[in-house]
Order: structure tokens, then C-alpha cells, then sequence
């Protein structure tokens, strides 16, 4: 690895880190802020969700972008925006406030997210690609886990408003190095122009259900704030994937998921991480709203995540490239998926190390066999002008499985929640008091509610009762999760392929030697015959 090789790859480690570590380190943030600016279940998603909605809406603009107009360009430009939507948030006075200004944020991210993967796949080739990816992997891995308990600290030693404030010299690191060191790359051949018609059905076909799901427990179907949105949402899905496919110059080039080992390892993609993002995100809340852990404790809970992520992913990488990715693609996200189920062995109080511990060991393991080798086949599987848009797309199923898994899993939990505290405080009447407190506890499940106005023996029956209708919701949260993330290693095990290797006695002319065609697309491994293209390996 030349010294710009490396420049490069720590400057895009570095982009990434920003964005992971703020999804990652809101999350441990939660209930600081539902505490400061008043705001319940529905408020704590929609600061996750408006973020991700974003994100994802224009993920696809954001790689085409770069591959237009140049990847560095975007890139850099995404992270000053980043920076300065990280302010906003800071300074925000309310939770709508704070809302609007995740969802700026994801804009800028949108930008920053698709470039960075794209950088390093117009900078590797080969099998050094899947090492560099690995080493990605590892390191914004570690930011995405190990950042909960940096987040912990400093919501603890100053406030919430510190986890957006220590974006901002992180930023202008990466800013200067990458202005030094990475080299510009674009697509020669790709449409200089902006599908803005994808774009908006793209946002209102996600904005609309992910809307409808998140306010469906405080509403109830019959309500159109609910059914209205969902409606409008699907239909506007349809129309974007009817215009992609009829458009000269689509956002989304449909023709990509005919290449198998793309649109599998996309499936995969979704079903592992809607499992992978939906549990993990109520892991947090409950060790903290339940279990009683403070930020700094929910942080470090899952830090051992980040070890072995940093000490198994570029090894995963390598093997991903060296002998096939559907052996690590496959069992991967089996294991997470027992990792997440072996949670419901946790309680209201449980023990760290008896308890939590296993279940994150085995988590880790399974995340760190899933997301290099699932990364580099999705590089792989496309030429090289076409990674910008690969990438986003793969970022954007990754978010869209996130999104979709937090409203889906969030209703159920509320619904789950509800029904248990209902079943639990059984028919005898609550006092006034009793009954808005009960009322209060259903606004915010997987949370205890405030006793103390209560007269002992209804105060200890409602807490009682909340506590174990918590336990139950969240149990059954983690127990979907870890099937989702189960159904994506099988559908990476019957689907992918790994890449053909040729063994020649003689080379000829016209045919590549052993060894050297291991990143074809499907149209370039259905003809043995022929050396694929330089841009296909």
C-alpha cells in the first residue's frame, strides 16, 4: 500500500466515522434528551428516524453526484455541510427543532456517506480492495460501537449537546487531509443531471409509511394522520421504481440487480440489517430506561463489540476475496442473529457479565464475519464506474432496513407494551393518579414511570407492572431482530456465488492466467472464455 493509499483510506475512515459515530452515539443519547426537551417514544424515533429518512431519500443522489461531478468533491462538500448541521443540532431549543435539524444533517451525510466507500474502490483493486475494505470495516466499526461509550461519557461529564459539538474538529481533520491527499475520481460516461421527480417519490415513498408507523401507536389505524401517509407512501414507492425503469437517465439504475451477487447481497443487506439496526437500537433504551445503566455504562456495554470488529474484519475482508464471500455472508448473520435472540436471557436487573456479555460476544462475532465480505461483493460485483452508485444504493438498502425495522419494531414493542401493562395491572380499578401515570408509561415504553405521587401500594403495582411489560416487549424486539438478521445469512447462503477461478496449464491469447478473474460481473462469468474487462476485476 503506497503512502497515498494509506492517506486515503484513513481520510476515508475518518469521513465515516463522523456519520456512524453520530448514529450510533444518539442512540445512547435518548433518553438525555427526551428528559431535557420533553419527549416521548414517538419524539425519541422521529430524532432517529428524520435523519435516516433523509439519508436514505437522497443517498442515491449523493452517489450519482460523485460519480458526475467527482467523488472527493462530494465528499469534502458533505462534510462541511455535516459540520454545520451538527451545530444546528447542538444549539437545538425543542425536540421539533432538533427533529429538523437531524433531517438537514442527513442531507449533508447523504453526500458524505455514498463518496467515501466509492474513494476507496477507485483507489484499490483486487484483493487489495477487499483488505482495504476490511480495514474500513474495522474502524468504522469501532466508532459505531465503541462510540456509545465515548457519547456516554461526555452526556455525563457535560450534556447531550457535547455529542454534536465534537463533530465539528473531526471534520476539519478529515477535511484538510482529504484535500491533500485523495485523488479525484468520477464516472466519464455518467448523465450530468438530476433526477429531482426520483427524488421526491423516492422521499414520500419511505417518508409516508416509516410516518404512518412511528405515529400509529399514539393514533391507531382508523386515524388518516396514519392511514393517509402509508397509502400516499406506497403508491409513490411504485411510481418511483416504474419511473426508474422507464427513465433515460434513471437515479437508480435497475438494471444493476440483474447482476446476482448484487441484487443477493442487497436482499441480504436488508434482512440482516433491519435485524442488526432495529435490535441494537432498543438494547440502549431499555438498559438505560429499565435496567437502570447510565450513559456511560449502556456505552460500554456493547464496547466489546468494537474489539472484535477492530481484530476479525479485515481478516473477514481477506477471506471474502481470497476464497468467496458466501461462506462469511452466510454464517455471519446466523450468529449475530443468536447473538441478538441469546438477549432474552436479560432482565430488569441484570448481571453484566452472566447476562448481557454472551450475547454481545456472539453478536460481535457474527457482525464482523457479515459486513466486510458483504461490502466488498457489492463492490465487487459492479465495474468501476459504477461503484458510486453501488455504494449508495448498498448504503441506502442498509438505512431503508433500519428505518422501516425502528417504525416496524417500535410499533410492535408500543402494541406488545401496551397489551402486557394492560394484562399485568389485571381489572382492578387505578386511582386518578394512577391511570395518567399508566397513560404516560404507553407514550414511552421499554421505560419505568414516575411513582413517587402515587401512595405505595399503587405506586409499586404500576412500576411492578411497567417493568415487566418492558421486559416482554423488549424481548420479543430483540427476538425479531435476531430472526431478520438469521434470514439475511440464509439468503446470502443459497444466493451468493462466489467468484470463479480458472485454472489454465497454458495461458493463450485472449485468456487471463490463474487467479486473476475474481470480480466479474454475472454477464462476464457466463463467458469462461473471454478476460474480463480491466474494470471488472
Amino acid at each position: 500500500m503506497s503512502r497515498q493509499q494509506r492517506l486515503t483510506l484513513i481520510a476515508t475512515i475518518l469521513g465515516s466515522t463522523v456519520v456512524f459515530l453520530d448514529s450510533t452515539v444518539v442512540n445512547v443519547a435518548l433518553p438525555a434528551i427526551a428528559d431535557d426537551l420533553d419527549a416521548g417514544l414517538s419524539g425519541q424515533q422521529w430524532v432517529v428516524e428524520a435523519y435516516m429518512l433523509t439519508l436514505v431519500s437522497l443517498l442515491l443522489v449523493g452517489g450519482s453526484l460523485g460519480d458526475q461531478f467527482g467523488r472527493r468533491r462530494m465528499f469534502v462538500a458533505g462534510l462541511i455541510a455535516f459540520g454545520a448541521t451538527s451545530a444546528l443540532c447542538a444549539v437545538a431549543p425543542n425536540v421539533e427543532f432538533l427533529i429538523g435539524a437531524r433531517a438537514l444533517q442527513g442531507i449533508a451525510g447523504a453526500l458524505l456517506v455514498p463518496g467515501s466507500l466509492a474513494i476507496v474502490a477507485a483507489t484499490f483493486e483486487g484483493e487489495a480492495r477487499g483488505k482495504a475494505v476490511g480495514t474500513w470495516t474495522a474502524w468504522t466499526g469501532i466508532a459505531t460501537v465503541l462510540g456509545p461509550a465515548g457519547g456516554g461519557a461526555l452526556i455525563e461529564a457535560l450534556s447531550w449537546r457535547a455529542i454534536f459539538w465534537v463533530n465539528l474538529p473531526l471534520i476539519a481533520l478529515t477535511v484538510l487531509l482529504s484535500l491533500h491527499s485523495v485523488r479525484e475520481s468520477r464516472d466519464p460516461e455518467a448523465f450530468r443531471g438530476i433526477d429531482w421527480a426520483g427524488i421526491g417519490l423516492s422521499a414520500v415513498g419511505l417518508g409516508g409509511p416509516v410516518f404512518a408507523l412511528i405515529e400509529q401507536p399514539s393514533h391507531g389505524w382508523g386515524d388518516p394522520l396514519v392511514w393517509v401517509p402509508m397509502i400516499v407512501g406506497v403508491v409513490c414507492f411504485a411510481l418511483f421504481i416504474l419511473r426508474e425503469a422507464r427513465a433515460r437517465h434513471p437515479m437508480l439504475d435497475l438494471a444493476l440487480f440483474r447482476i446476482r451477487n448484487f441484487w443477493v447481497a442487497n436482499l441480504t443487506t436488508l434482512t440482516a440489517y433491519a435485524g442488526l439496526i432495529g435490535g441494537l437500537f432498543f438494547v440502549g433504551l431499555f438498559l438505560q430506561q429499565v435496567a437502570g445503566y447510565s450513559p456511560l455504562e449502556a456505552g460500554l456495554a456493547t464496547t466489546p463489540i468494537s474489539v472484535i470488529l477492530f481484530m476479525l474484519s479485515p481478516r473477514f475482508g481477506r477471506i471474502a476475496s481470497g476464497v468467496g464471500p458466501r461462506g462469511p455472508m452466510s454464517a455471519g448473520p446466523i450468529v449475530g442473529g443468536v447473538g441478538l435472540i441469546l438477549l432474552l436471557r436479560v432482565g430488569a436487573d441484570p448481571s453484566y457479565v452472566t447476562e448481557v456479555l454472551p450475547a454481545v460476544v456472539v453478536f460481535g462475532l457474527g457482525l464482523s464475519a457479515t459486513v466486510a465480505p458483504l461490502t466488498a461483493t457489492v463492490l465487487d460485483s459492479v465495474e468501476e464506474r459504477h461503484v458510486g452508485i453501488a455504494s449508495g444504493v448498498n448504503n441506502g438498502i442498509s438505512r431503508v432496513a433500519g428505518l422501516l425495522a425502528i417504525a416496524v419494531l417500535g410499533a410492535v414493542i408500543s402494541a406488545s407494551f401496551g397489551s402486557a401493562l394492560d394484562s399485568n395491572l389485571g381489572e382492578r380499578p387505578l386511582g386518578p393518579a394512577a391511570s395518567n401515570a399508566v397513560a404516560d408509561a404507553k407514550a414511552q415504553p421499554l421505560a419505568v414511570p414516575v411513582t413517587d405521587k402515587l401512595g405505595p401500594v399503587e405506586g409499586e403495582r404500576v412500576e411492578t407492572a411497567s417493568v415487566d411489560a418492558s421486559t416482554s416487549a423488549f424481548h420479543l424486539g430483540v427476538f425479531i431482530g435476531g430472526l431478520l438478521m438469521i434470514a439475511g445469512g440464509i439468503v446470502a447462503g443459497l444466493g451468493i456465488e462466489n467468484p470463479r477461478r480458472r485454472i489454465e496449464a497454458v495461458p493463450t491469447r485472449g485468456t487471463a492466467a490463474a487467479g486473476e478473474c475474481g470480480h466479474g460481473t454475472d454477464a462476464d462469468r457466463t463467458q469462461p472464455d473471454v478476460a474480463p474487462t480491466p474494470e471488472a476485476i
